[in-house]
């Protein structure tokens, strides 16, 4: 390392530590929920979409890319929900300029996406082989968001790990992936960092462990229960900071870019915020998902509540040591400070209370916190049966980050809401709520002193979800997955979003009120039925009870007949 950047790692150290020190306590009893306030965010402030390889670029095979863990697991029986897979899904990898065009009609300052490390390398080692082809389409999309004024933000792991190094190595069980991501990376710094500022490390660690090494509800759908989330999670820290090294010392001082990490968190609220039991649970939630990768990062190691509840957990359970990994002293100095940027990505919010799980019934992630998770029935939930709308868990969040972190730089990543309908509404105005509570409880939190600096609609197009494949939609396009183009269409919430960005925010109630009525006429009662589809809509529609009609009634019958007729040949 060169003299000049050992003095610069001791002064990011430096402040690092200093912000840390000078945090606040956070306020568990302060539920200011407050009324809609009108104003505009800080100028310079940067408007985005974003989306991922795997969910929306399809070519799973095409111009020499090698297999994913997603694409395996996919294409097992019954993994996925109607056996989805992501094969085609929107069929990005061909539509890089008609997507950067509907950005450019939206107005966004950025675009955030991932880079598919199999598509860029094969066998996931980058001594093997590169694929060239891989390199150019990345290489064409760049520089086709600079050349329309979008800045790219890239996530260099949004969970398609290559499937040579899961059957090899066991993937992020096993440390090698640090090396091997690393060199991943730094490729994908020497290619496109002239022009790439931003950089992402890993997009939601927790669900890469937690659901693909614990409840083997995603790939590679393994159930190490206890343990596999956390051992996959340790790694994957270890594999940040050598990546923040890496750029650190070869690249910042060419590239002048940022690398940060994407981190997932649902707000947890005590159920009574006078109880300090459930006070205690709520941080314990908290701290159990965002504090197991924040903490690290910022501080050097795991939160103490994970030491201590893991540790005592584990030893009841007659284990010589923690199932959670240590950091050596080496370690922990190596890892802190090593985040330029937070991302966070925020969609709904929990009640928490106390609740003890005895060690005797065996170890989980899940009972190793001790607590329940409530929702109130009253919250609105149009879409995924996980995704409740709860703004005010927003800014409940962000001033956590503020008060945990020293005030980090954070750009917000993921935030959206779905529609758990095939047969769709163009007209969502259940998003266009969703996005104006939640983007101005931001705004409030950003009236606080939270250094928020842009914001990431989740998600630009319909797109591929994971173990629910295309029965939730999150897109302001909707996309017809039925047709071999994929044609794009906008939802009433591209126009609404696009008001809220060529605003920078809430100017004035009256403007704001016109904006949905405005919105809502871009959209027609014709297209409100676009792809439907009989054999799932019945069973799909959450949004609203309906009387049915005889048509209904009849589409009803002849999806059960028809599911019959297919459970018959399978």
């Amino acid at each position: 390392m060169e003299p000049h950047a050992t003095t610069l790692r001791a002064v990011h150290l430096l402040v690092m530590a200093l912000t840390v020190i000078a945090s606040d306590d956070f306020d568990w009893t302060k539920t200011d929920k407050g009324a809609f306030y009108f104003g505009t965010f800080p100028a310079g402030f940067s408007w985005g979409a974003g989306s991922s390889a795997y969910q929306t670029e399809g070519a799973w095979d095409k111009d020499g890319k090698g297999m994913s863990i997603w694409d395996a697991f996919a294409h097992k029986r019954g993994k996925i929900f109607f056996n989805d897979t992501g094969d085609s899904s929107c069929e990005g990898y061909y539509k890089v300029k008609d997507d950067i065009a509907l950005m450019k009609d939206m107005k966004l300052n950025h675009y955030r996406f991932s880079i598919s490390w199999p598509r860029i390398l094969p066998n996931g080692v980058r001594s093997h082989h590169i694929n060239e082809k891989g390199i150019q389409y990345y290489d064409d999309l760049i520089n086709e968001l600079l050349e329309n004024r979008i800045t790219p933000i890239v996530t260099l792991y949004h969970w398609d790990l290559p499937q040579v190094l899961e059957e090899k190595y066991g993937g992020w069980q096993n440390v090698s992936m640090v090396s091997y991501f690393n060199d991943f990376a730094n490729l994908c710094f020497e290619r496109f960092g002239n022009r790439v500022k931003y950089w992402i490390t890993f997009n939601n660690p927790w669900s890469a462990a937690v659901e693909g090494y614990e409840t083997g509800e995603h790939a590679p759908g393994l159930k190490l229960r206890g343990s596999g989330a956390y051992k996959a999670a340790h790694h994957m820290i270890k594999a940040h900071a050598k990546v923040w090294h890496t750029y650190d010392t070869q690249w910042r001082n060419k590239q002048k870019g940022l690398i940060g990490i994407s981190l997932l968190a649902d707000w947890g609220e005590p159920v009574d915020i006078t109880n300090q039991k459930d006070i205690e649970a709520a941080e314990r939630y908290v701290q159990f998902s965002l504090g197991w990768f924040a903490t690290p990062l910022f501080n050097g190691d795991y939160p103490q509540v994970m030491k201590d509840y893991i540790g005592r957990k584990s030893a009841q359970q007659g284990m010589g040591a923690s199932r959670l990994p240590t950091f050596t002293p080496q370690e922990k100095s190596y890892i802190r400070g090593t985040c330029d940027f937070l991302g966070v990505g925020h969609f709904t919010t929990r009640y928490v209370t106390q609740k003890n799980f005895p060690s005797n019934r065996g170890s989980s992630y899940f009972t190793d916190r001790d607590l329940a998770e409530l929702v109130d029935p009253r919250w609105p939930d149009p879409g995924s049966e996980w995704l409740y709308s709860v703004p005010w868990g927003f800014r409940r969040l962000l001033n956590f980050v503020k008060s945990q972190y020293g005030n980090p730089m954070i750009y917000v990543t993921e935030n959206g809401v779905s529609e758990k309908t095939t047969c769709t509404e163009l007209c969502d105005d259940w998003r266009m709520q969703y996005f104006r509570e939640y983007i101005n409880e931001m705004l409030k939190a950003i009236k606080d002193g939270v250094d928020v600096k842009g914001y990431t609609a989740w998600s630009l197009l319909d797109k591929f979800e994971w173990d629910e494949g295309f029965s939730e939609r999150f897109g302001l396009y909707y996309v017809d997955f039925r047709s071999k183009d994929k044609p794009r269409y906008p939802k009433a919430s591209v126009d609404y979003y696009k008001r809220i960005i060529s605003s920078n925010g809430f100017p004035n109630q009256r403007e704001v009120e016109n904006w949905k009525r405005r919105a809502t006429e871009t959209c027609s009662s014709s297209n409100q039925l676009l792809a439907a589809d009989p054999l799932t809509s019945h069973m799909e529609m959450v949004t609203e009870i309906v009387v049915p009609t005889v048509c209904t009634l009849c589409i009803l019958l002849s999806a059960i007949f028809l599911m019959f007729l297919l459970r018959g040949r399978l």
